[in-house]
């Protein structure tokens, strides 16, 4: 039934279709619009719209039918954007296949129309709004996306526009006023706040948020609370009363994420430890901390965090620095830890978060995030994290009218009416409209939206106030008086910047440059509405100057400054001037920042800033080369796989090309490296071959480092087939050339990774834990190896008689690990627990440990170390009868093992053949065992052969192989144990 209804069109089309069709085979071209119509159709519809037709090359959908929804408009202008992106992908294939690319042009608007079935094949949308979206895409220009003015005044509060000159359309009496789409902002309705005002209407609120400070004390440990809510709802106003409320009985630090925060992951640190210290430098820091423990240690993670040191060696000891920061100024008093922009936060830093709520001991701390709801979207396990979610609702009408009177605004009777139907409950529009109101502008000159309104706001100032406001957004949100002072070339700005202050367009804030005044825009919108009105020349300009002033000024922010750089060289590139020599600056930066990141583990971040660099730097740019194998091995350790192969077989290229051998080997030894990881099958043999070929050649180019990579690339063909002498050679062939090279990253990786080895190994026992003590004295303040090869002691402690020795090293390497999170070690870790508490006579604590691990690895979705971890534990259960449950694990870890891991392959089968009593299966597995070097795999496997089948010569063996490694406590315990009846 056909029916009237409030829709968005879209229209789409191909520019200069007709030379393209004449330019192509018909059946390439058939071939290249079938896979463009079904981009169009995938990306309309994933955002609700219908599909009517395709007409030529010309596609229409309409959003609104068979269902309205209350955001139509803004789902079809989020289509229209994320449809030009998705061609900038096809486009890539189209030219790599038949060498053309596509450009569409869009057009949008909103109206009446009939609305038909959709069902019936007929056109199921008619009306004047159809007509003009349509005559709206013909007049766009390749790439544009123009919005009639019915769908801009919907949706102007989430997009980024220019004004156009209004468009004669035919069929229109009047020019079309029409507006192109620059972009979308996510979080609308973007307003800024007065927090100067007194709160209403978020008492419970704030009740709840204190009562969650009142929890943290109690419990003396760290509590997370996230106030949630679109732009202009209120957080940073609530966030700003519990401050208040709770000052006098806590300490408060806040810090505030970037909105272009790519690859700044511990950027809000910066005000946290200037707040709590006065100072960034490791010096300050520790002056600060002066009696702490560790005091030295944590001022130079902190410092390196920071920016203003030399970067700490990895992201755990950064996370253990920020703790135990916070847990020393907690000792006296609570701390409510603010976070502002929260969805701009990097992964990394959401991790350090959820860290500090899991691992904080005694010391009450409330981290307050205020967030966009964007946070609980890109983070669903955040809903878990966080022990409170407060999300924002509009105000009543009653608390609304309460706003309007504690700003104190004058306004007539029916202007304060308009003001409250208009807001509707968001405290940012009654503010803002208001404040237009006061500035004496008419009733009908304020636009419909915030984002209107803004834009005319904007416009009523005086022409050098506007533009000191649009060279402070151009440096962000948050910027000083100096640095605007250094773009606009005026000596002083002061004048200026108390008028904008006045103006509520801008704050006073905190500045992270001493001795400069700072200040911040009041909402990231405000500077969105300035900076666009900024010609892109000019743009290009002011961000080059500005990364000038800063590099001078402000020290190495390499990823500040790289983003800077990159945007002007963008803008020049989209103006026809690229400038290649600004684009290697920007690249060179963003590389520097990158390693940086990879050397502190923070992976996310170091791909997303080696990525940019990549793009940025020339072909030909040594750099380049150097990064792209970086960021390939980054990728794989991410496990994405796809575009670590790409960036691997592009290394190899570039090296090869420049003929830089050396780093042509080294990538060569990183793609083998990402082969075990995506072609585990037959890759044993190319291992072996890729590590012969390369090594001589890394010998002559005397490459220590990579000599260090090729001989741990060697010993990786030993790890699954348990032959564990033959990985320790390699392995210790490697640290000698990771030592030469001066390279303590590769040299704690080789370690931890080598003591392993020492354990399992036929390596003796004494002579084990002597090489053990070599390695740690070696590094004595890398706590992170310390661990690993504490670890490893204690097991082979217990091995040697020592019981409760073992206990008390076990539990030293447990704590280490624990004070950096690190839940995953934990568990795969626990073999050598359960092995200390098996030799002690306690095979139900060991069984208990094996249980708790499983646990953890089957919630991770560890799944290669859980199919070990099952198949040992049902081990465990059979040795003491326990043969159901022995049997389902030992099923579980069969059904999950790889054919080449050996240790799983026979310990499922000991375990299965001593719970069903299947001696054949326990002779498979002595089998199995017997071509590893594994001394405690190779007794186990007999021990099961003589508790099946009753063969004396089996247990002989399997003692035999405890007194080779040295594990007295092992041959203690069976010279006590009879075979069972």
């Amino acid at each position: 039934m056909a029916a009237r209804k409030t829709v968005t069109v879209v229209f789409s089309d191909i520019a200069n279709f007709t030379p393209l069709g004449e330019a192509l085979d018909p059946e390439v071209m058939r071939t290249v619009m079938e896979q463009y119509y079904a981009v169009v159709r995938r990306e309309l519809e994933r955002h609700g719209g219908t599909v009517e037709k395709f007409i030529g090359d010309a596609a229409m959908a309409v959003f609104g039918i068979p269902t309205v929804h209350d955001d139509d408009a803004l789902r079809a202008v989020r289509a229209a954007v994320d449809l030009r992106t998705a061609l900038g992908g096809l486009n890539q294939e189209l030219e790599e296949k038949h060498g053309v690319r596509l450009a569409i042009r869009t057009g949008v608007n909103t109206g009446e129309v009939v609305a038909g079935d959709p069902t019936d094949r007929q056109s199921f949308a008619t009306g004047a709004a159809v007509a003009t979206a349509q005559r709206l895409e013909a007049a766009a220009r390749s790439g544009e996306i123009l919005l009639g003015d019915s769908t801009y005044r919907l949706v102007s509060n989430a997009v980024l526009v220019e004004p156009m000159e209004p468009l004669e359309l035919k069929g229109k009496a009047e020019p079309v006023h029409t507006w192109r789409l620059l972009g979308v902002v996510e979080g609308a309705p973007p307003f800024p706040r007065r927090l100067d005002t007194p709160m209403v209407g978020r008492e419970d609120e704030l009740a709840a948020l204190e009562t969650e400070l009142d929890a943290a004390d109690r419990e003396r440990r760290c509590r997370l609370a996230t106030i949630v809510g679109p732009a202009g709802i209120g957080k940073s106003r609530l966030g700003n009363e519990v401050f208040s409320a709770t000052r006098g009985r806590a300490t408060t630090l806040v810090g505030r994420c970037l909105e272009y925060g790519e690859g700044i992951t511990y950027w809000p640190l910066r005000g946290i430890v200037l707040s709590a210290t006065g100072s960034l430098t490791q010096e300050g820091i520790a002056e600060f901390l002066e009696g702490a423990e560790d005091a030295d240690r944590i001022a130079n993670r902190l410092a390196g965090a920071v920016g203003s040191d030399e970067a700490p060696p990895g992201g755990e000891e950064t996370f253990w620095a920020v703790r135990r920061f916070l847990e020393h100024m907690a000792r006296e008093r609570p701390i409510v830890l603010g976070i502002d922009e929260l969805q701009w936060a990097e992964p990394t830093f959401l991790d350090l978060l959820e860290y500090l709520v899991g691992w904080t001991t005694d010391a009450p701390v409330l981290v307050l995030g205020l967030a966009r709801p964007e946070l609980l979207e890109h983070r669903p396990t955040w809903n878990t994290t966080s022990s409170l979610i407060v999300a924002l609702e509009p105000l009543s009408g009653d608390d609304s009218e309460r706003l309007v009177e504690a700003l104190g605004a004058e306004v007539d009777e029916s202007e304060r009416e308009r003001i409250l139907a208009g807001a509707e409950g968001n405290p940012l529009f009654v503010e803002q409209m208001l404040a237009l109101a006061v500035e004496g502008s008419p009733a009908e000159a304020i636009p419909p939206t915030i984002h209107a309104l803004l834009a005319a706001r904007l416009d009523r100032l005086a022409e050098e106030e506007r533009a000191v406001l649009e060279q402070a957004a151009v440096i962000g949100r948050e910027f000083t008086a100096g640095a605007v002072s250094s773009l606009s070339g005026e000596r002083a700005v002061g004048a200026m910047l108390l008028s904008l202050v006045r103006r509520d367009l801008i704050e006073p804030d905190r500045s992270l440059i001493p001795g400069d005044d700072g200040f911040r825009f009041r909402h990231i919108l405000i500077r969105d509405a300035a900076y666009l009105g900024v010609a892109k020349a000019s743009r290009a300009e002011l961000h080059e100057q500005y990364a000038n002033w800063l590099a001078h000024s402000a020290g190495e922010l390499d990823e500040i400054i790289g983003y800077h750089l990159e945007q002007a060289f963008r803008y020049r590139q989209e103006l026809g001037a690229a400038d290649d020599s600004l684009s290697a600056q920007a690249g060179e930066r963003l590389a520097r920042a990158g390693r940086r990141a990879v050397g502190r583990g923070d992976l996310p971040a170091a791909i997303t800033l080696l990525t940019r660099a990549a793009a940025l730097l020339p072909d030909s740019h040594e750099q380049r080369r150097e990064i792209l194998p970086i960021l390939g091995s980054a990728l794989m350790r991410t496990g994405d796989f796809t575009r670590a192969e790409r960036f691997l077989d592009e290394a190899l290229e570039a090296a090869h090309a420049a003929g830089d051998q050396r780093l042509e080997l080294r990538t060569l030894i990183d793609r083998a490296f990402f082969r075990t990881f995506t072609k585990p099958e037959g890759s044993v043999e190319e291992i072996a071959d890729v590590a012969d070929e390369i090594i001589p050649l890394l010998e002559d180019l005397h490459d220590d480092l990579g000599l260090a990579k090729a001989w741990w690339l060697k010993s990786e063909v030993h790890v699954n087939a348990c032959r564990w002498g033959q990985r320790a050679e390699n392995l210790e062939r490697a640290l000698a050339h990771a030592r030469k090279a001066g390279d303590p990253h590769e040299f704690a990786t080789l370690a931890a990774q080598l003591v392993q080895a020492f354990y399992y190994g036929p390596m003796p026992v004494d002579e084990a834990i002597a090489r053990c003590q070599e390695l740690i004295a070696e590094r004595p303040d890398d706590r992170p190896l310390s661990a690993s090869i504490t670890g490893s002691i204690a097991g082979l402690s217990a091995m040697h008689g020592d019981l409760e020795q073992a206990r008390l090293l076990q539990a030293k390497a447990r704590a280490l690990d624990e004070q950096f999170g690190q839940r995953l070690r934990i568990a795969a870790r626990a073999f050598v627990a359960a092995d200390i508490e098996a030799l002690a006579g306690q095979p139900q604590e060991s069984i208990a440990i094996l249980r708790w691990a499983f646990g953890e690895l089957q919630e991770m979705g560890i799944t290669s170390v859980r199919s070990t971890m099952a198949a040992y534990l049902a081990d465990a259960l059979a040795s003491e009868g326990e043969d159901a449950e022995a049997l389902h694990y030992a099923q579980l870890s069969r059904d999950d093992a790889a054919a080449e891991d050996v240790a799983t392959q026979v310990m499922w089968r000991v375990a299965r053949a001593k719970a069903a009593q299947e001696p054949d299966l326990a002779r498979h597995a002595v089998h199995l065992a017997e071509q590893t070097d594994f001394p405690d795999l190779k007794a186990r496997a007999f021990l099961g052969v003589w508790l099946v089948a009753g063969d004396s010569e089996a247990r002989a063996r399997a003692v035999a192989e405890y007194e080779r490694k040295g594990n007295v406590a092992a041959v203690a315990r069976l010279a006590a144990r009879a075979l069972p009846s």
